[in-house]
């Protein structure tokens, strides 16, 4: 299973994974999975129980592959992602701040633009444990979008989202799409309806 669209197409490589497998002999999610990463946007499509999630822990350094490798000669992948219960006590504004340290280059501007476009100015004193699950993914795509990681990690982006969310994320996927030094890989089950039409730098189906 190979993902290798722009393998000698412009920009840097990013991140590279070779023969990644995961799982456990009686219930294998994949084998024999390669990737060439490079600035964009990438799709990862597989239905419920496939190895999205699983994928993107590997990518992201979280998990470690069962067989195969992977090098991020760029720098370590971000996983977006405001769900550690470790966090919950946190105030959304306090978590942002980690994240502004963590993922430089922060853009504070667009970081400013994008509380506003998601609506969360009325959610920033609040404790992560308080905010709902769409809130928190919310939280979560601006850390993305305003941070500098070489590689942003998406995990069904989409889910529980309000619509005037989903179409601020439409927008910032469609600039991603042309980015020329950074890349955010998105797992959904099909490909969302915002990014048909948008090139991809890579896609990989892990099947239904």
């Amino acid at each position: 299973m190979d993902a290798y669209p722009d393998r000698d197409g412009p920009g840097p490589v990013l991140l590279h994974a070779d023969a990644l497998g995961a799982g456990s002999p009686g219930q294998v999610l994949f084998e024999g999975l390669s990737l060439v990463l490079r600035p964009g946007l990438c799709l990862v499509r597989g239905g419920d129980g496939r190895g999205k999630t699983t994928l993107l822990r590997l990518l992201a350094g979280r998990s470690t592959p069962r067989v195969g490798r992977v090098h991020a000669p760029a720098g370590t992948p971000w996983l977006a992602d405001a769900t550690d219960a470790a966090d919950d006590g946190l105030r959304a504004r306090d978590w942002l701040a980690a994240r502004r340290v963590s993922l430089p280059p922060w853009d504070e501007a667009r970081a400013d633009a994008l509380v506003a476009a998601f609506a969360l100015g009325a959610h920033l004193d609040k404790e992560l444990f308080r905010l709902s699950t769409g809130t928190r993914r919310k939280l979560a795509l601006l850390a993305a979008f305003a941070g500098g990681a070489p590689v942003t990690l998406l995990d069904t982006p989409f889910a529980a989202l309000d619509g005037p969310s989903r179409e601020v994320l439409a927008t910032l996927l469609a600039e991603a799409a042309g980015h020329r030094g950074r890349a955010w890989v998105v797992a959904d089950h099909e490909r969302p309806d915002a990014i048909r039409g948008l090139r991809l730098c890579a896609e990989i189906d892990l099947g239904d």
